[in-house]
C-alpha cells in the first residue's frame, strides 16, 4: 500500500515520527489540516517534537488512529517550524476541523498568550518527501 498526501489527508490522525539526536525515532499522533501540498500541525512550544524538528526537519509520517496505531506506510517528510501568524493560521484551521474538542484542547494556549504576550504554541509544516499524488 502506497501513502500519498491525498490519502493522508481524508485520515482523522497523522502519526509524526522525529528523530532524537541519537537517531531513535518518537511518534506521536497529531491533529493535522491539510493545505495545499503540505499537513500542518500544531503543538507546545517546548515539546519534545518541536525541539526534534529544530535539530532535523526529517520526519516520518503515516496514517494512524488516536492512540498512534499506524494504518498505513509511513513516508519520509520535511517538517519546519512556522512563525507566530503562521501559527496562529493553523491552530484556527485545526480548531476548524476538529471542533469543540479542539477548541477545548487549545483554550489554554490562548489564555497563556493573553495573560503572558508570548505564544505557547508553533505550528509545523510538513511536506512529503514524495508524493503519490
Amino acid at each position: 500500500m502506497t501513502t500519498s498526501l491525498e490519502s493522508l489527508a481524508t485520515g482523522k490522525y497523522l502519526s509524526l515520527t522525529t528523530f532524537k539526536r541519537d537517531g531513535s525515532a518518537v511518534a506521536t499522533p497529531v491533529w493535522f489540516v491539510r493545505e495545499g501540498d503540505a499537513l500542518r500541525v500544531v503543538t507546545d512550544v517546548d515539546a519534545g517534537k518541536a525541539k526534534r524538528i529544530r535539530n532535523s526537519g526529517s520526519v516520518l509520517v503515516a496514517p494512524c488512529d488516536m492512540r498512534g496505531n499506524i494504518q498505513g506506510d509511513q513516508v519520509p517528510a520535511t517538517a519546519e517550524l512556522q512563525d507566530a501568524d503562521a501559527t496562529v493560521e493553523t491552530a484556527a484551521a485545526i480548531r476548524a476541523r476538529y471542533g469543540i474538542v479542539a477548541w477545548f484542547m487549545m483554550r489554554r494556549a490562548q489564555r497563556k498568550v493573553k495573560k503572558t504576550g508570548v505564544p505557547t504554541q508553533v505550528g509545523i509544516v510538513i511536506r512529503l518527501s514524495q508524493t503519490g499524488d
